[in-house]
């Protein structure tokens, strides 16, 4: 074997050393750590419910006498005055009752004098002791009836004359027409109750959500609460409303029972439609600018090999001076010097954060939290090296290459041509 071979062969068998020994290293499970930050942020409580959107102000049209539409003045999203005439319905034989309540009155006009003048006949006659006090008694109460039957005629025909004016359909409110039920030619009857016409909405620019609340929420809610919500068709666009009224009337579905809660919205942009599905989150509380740590650093817990290791750290600690104990990087386990957050938190129970610090090391230490919305919690009180920016452990993540125990180099010389030898010698 020449020399030049011989360099070739060791080369090979470097390079091989180095592949096994990294592959070794690969073979062995590796920690690694899922960190989530500490912020500063606005968290809000909440309590989620569903309603419709509404006009603050609705009121349907509708008619007191029957007949078939003869005219239509206004269509939908028409914007009308109090007193605009809206429709009419064909006056024709309203028209011939109020004729025929007018010749009634006539009549009976006529009666009533002729009984006035019998009346006084009579008690003349009775004066002159001519005529008995039956016949007078008789005469008074014949006037008596022609009166009341002209007064009757009377009423007859001021209620001819209304349902005429009721052929008239006219806005009750100054507002919008936001449904119509009728057309033109389209018989309607109001024998038992007034059909409805058009639906008129007040003013579109206050709209306010009849929202549907659960009975395990309902006590949380309360006038004047802020509320958020959001609308299928405006999916990227938050809007504000306010809790205008609880009301105490239950309702009950499949055994859910549930309550309404007025919200008052603006609208004063025309966005919102009435019928609008609205999601809605209601604030219970809010913290403004506040440090806040997501949820998922507070359920985590931590390995024994975690919990062993911030044991070792804490017990080298207390064997350095105590004036290089103070200076070193703290943490409410590792330093020893700072006092019990629990004890400062007043009773309140606390919840550990584990990080790892500058120089590398797992720390842990104990916040007092507070207000959460369900992503992230509120830290009312921490050690100093809590702020904001700190990465927090969340989740331990371990990772491992194929394990293989073979040398590659024993692996490269059993691997070739026939009885197991490389092509040129090895």
């Amino acid at each position: 074997m020449n020399r030049r071979n011989i360099w070739i062969a060791l080369t090979l068998t470097a390079v091989a050393g180095v592949a096994w020994t990294v592959t070794m290293r690969a073979s062995t499970p590796a920690t690694a750590y899922r960190f989530v930050e500490v912020t500063r942020s606005d968290v809000e409580s909440t309590v989620t419910a569903t309603g419709n959107v509404q006009a603050t102000e609705t009121v349907e049209v509708g008619t007191q006498v029957s007949g078939q539409i003869a005219e239509l003045y206004v269509d939908f999203n028409d914007r009308v005055d109090e007193g605009e005439l809206l429709a009419r319905i064909d006056p024709t034989i309203l028209e011939q009752e109020v004729r025929s309540a007018q010749v009634n009155l006539a009549r009976n006009r006529a009666d009533l004098d002729q009984a006035l003048r019998e009346l006084e006949r009579a008690q003349d006659l009775y004066a002159s002791e001519v005529l008995a006090r039956t016949e007078l008694d008789v005469a008074q109460y014949q006037h008596a009836l022609a009166e009341a039957s002209y007064q009757s005629a009377e009423i007859s025909l001021e209620r001819a004359q209304r349902n005429l004016q009721y052929t008239e359909i006219r806005a009750p409110i100054d507002g919008v027409v936001i449904a119509r039920a009728v057309e033109v030619g389209q018989t309607v009857a109001a024998s038992l109750s007034a059909p409805v016409l058009f639906v008129l909405a007040h003013d579109l620019a206050q709209m306010e959500i009849l929202a549907s609340v659960d009975e395990s929420d309902i006590g949380q809610i309360q006038e004047g609460q802020p509320v958020h919500f959001s609308v299928q068709a405006y999916p990227d666009r938050t809007f504000e409303g306010t809790v205008r009224q609880v009301r105490l009337e239950a309702s009950t579905q499949e055994n859910v029972v549930t309550y309404s809660v007025v919200i008052a919205v603006g609208n004063e942009d025309g966005a919102l439609l009435p019928g609008m599905t609205a999601t809605l989150n209601i604030v219970l509380e809010r913290a403004e600018d506040v440090l806040a740590i997501p949820n998922t650093a507070l359920r985590f817990r931590a390995t024994t090999d975690m919990q062993e290791a911030v044991v070792r750290s804490a017990d080298a600690a207390r064997e350095r001076p105590a004036a290089a104990a103070a200076e070193g990087p703290g943490s409410a386990v590792a330093s020893g010097e700072r006092p019990q957050l629990a004890q400062r938190a007043a009773g309140a129970a606390a919840s550990m954060l584990w990080y790892v610090d500058e120089d590398d090391q797992l720390r842990v230490t104990h916040v007092r939290t507070g207000l959460n919305d369900g992503t992230q919690t509120v830290i009312l009180d921490a050690p100093e090296e809590v702020q904001a920016g700190l990465q927090v452990i969340a989740a331990v993540t371990t990772g491992s290459a194929e394990t293989t125990t073979e040398n590659p180099f024993q692996s490269q010389q059993q691997t070739g041509g026939p009885g197991g030898r490389r092509p040129g010698g090895f």
